[in-house]
């Protein structure tokens, strides 16, 4: 039977989600977890990647199991056996089919900036003290990524992947009080996208880029134009999308 696993985590802790050798990764404590409750060795299935220091509100995981389980007993020995900063926040009986990376319909991110400095933000913020930036020309710069599909400059260089297309549904930044938040969907993400997306869009918003030269650089499809990455500790998955159909509901 399988069942898609809900979570929410910390990343500073981690070096990221996928399993690593000689690193500690979400995944890996997950299926520890799993594999304790369930007394055989279990690998989950995740929606995607997030890299080292980057969290999730939201992430998604599959999982098979052999007989039908009482979810929120699992629910309750999976949080007593993760550590704190890593959440199961639901499980789902799915089809047979399901698949927590292949059948999701969007993700969503969130790059979370602080206009300042702030000792108990330093993990899940990039603290910009004293910059000034163009919000309305990065909003600008934004609606742009709308109007392309082939994403290479924005992808880490060396990706083993078979397009660079992706469908961006919303970009945009919205400020309250100090915080600077850059929201973007689309159907997938390319391995440093929205981070590379990010610090791009920095150079736009402090004057060191115009917009025709941020076209460009999405139509050169070289990473090598494009900005730098912005750091790991602002970026936050927040929601993964599925159809309704793979869910099952007794």
């Amino acid at each position: 039977m399988r069942y898609f696993i809900e979570l929410s985590y910390k990343g500073t802790n981690y070096h990221g989600w996928q399993v690593q050798p000689n690193a500690i990764s979400i995944q890996e404590l997950l299926n520890k977890a799993l594999t304790t409750i369930f007394r055989t060795a279990i690998n989950v299935v995740g929606a995607g990647r997030t890299d080292t220091g980057v969290h999730a509100e939201q992430l998604f995981a599959h999982v098979d199991l052999e007989n039908e389980i009482k979810i929120e007993d699992a629910i309750y020995k999976l949080n007593s056996l993760l550590p704190n900063d890593i959440v199961v926040e639901n499980i789902m009986k799915t089809t047979e089919t399901a698949h927590a990376r292949f059948d999701a319909k969007s993700r969503s991110y969130e790059y979370r900036i602080f206009m300042g400095r702030n000792p108990f933000l330093i993990d899940t913020t990039w603290q910009l003290n004293n910059a000034k930036l163009n919000i309305v020309k990065m909003n600008e710069a934004s609606e742009i990524l709308k109007n392309y599909t082939n994403f290479k400059c924005f992808s880490r260089t060396n990706s083993n992947v078979k397009t660079y297309n992706c469908d961006v549904k919303r970009a945009e930044w919205i400020k309250t009080n100090e915080i600077l938040i850059f929201h973007i969907t689309a159907d997938r993400f390319l391995r440093n996208m929205v981070r590379a997306i990010v610090g791009t869009l920095i150079d736009v918003g402090k004057d060191k880029l115009t917009l025709e030269g941020f076209k460009q650089i999405i139509e050169s499809e070289d990473r090598c134009n494009a900005g730098t990455s912005a750091p790991a500790q602002g970026l936050f998955l927040t929601q993964v999308t599925y159809p309704k159909t793979i869910f099952i509901h007794e």
